[in-house]
């Protein structure tokens, strides 16, 4: 008698597990939806990056017409890219409005055809026309008609890495 009554209990213990197993595994709320839906708009970078991509380009989706970097004498159109310029002794290197440089190597100074000068974002100050452009500092350029250049005696070329259009004349 004692053996059938454990069996049965045995039986109801399992039983009733199997049932409450099988309420308990609905589906969460919102588990069936596929991502990247208004049901669920957790997204990839690499989605946005795409999207705001073919945003700026006027939802054509194209990418935009990059500029030969084999030859840095011509203008840079890109704002995405960030090139390395090899500028020389004699030259200046004008940016377009919004355009960022960072010197790399070399001594520059800064060249502006008008009285204010460039930002240097990383210092939190402004250059003026003919003052050191420090290495390694970001430098911002609001508008067009500015830009650096090889400090007055050096020989060597200066390194600088852009985002943004330029010209080198």
């Amino acid at each position: 008698m004692r053996k059938a009554t454990r069996t049965i209990s045995l039986v109801f213990i399992l039983s009733v597990c199997f049932i409450g197993g099988s309420i308990l595994n609905t589906p969460a709320d919102g588990a069936g939806t596929t991502p990247g839906t208004t049901d669920d708009p957790v997204v990839t970078k690499s989605y946005v990056d795409q999207q705001i991509q073919q945003a700026l380009n006027g939802g054509g989706g194209g990418s935009t017409n990059p500029t030969n970097p084999t030859n840095p004498t011509e203008p840079s159109t890109s704002t995405e890219e960030v090139k390395n310029v090899a500028l020389k002794p004699d030259k200046i290197l004008i940016a377009d409005a919004g355009t960022e440089f960072i010197v790399r190597s070399g001594n520059a100074v800064i060249y502006t055809e008008v009285a204010s000068g460039v930002a240097d974002l990383t210092d939190g100050k402004d250059l003026l026309n003919g003052e050191t452009a420090p290495k390694n500092h970001l430098l911002s350029f609001p508008r067009e008609g500015r830009g650096i250049q090889v400090k007055e005696g050096q020989t060597s070329n200066l390194i600088v890495m852009v985002r943004g259009g330029y010209t080198i004349k």
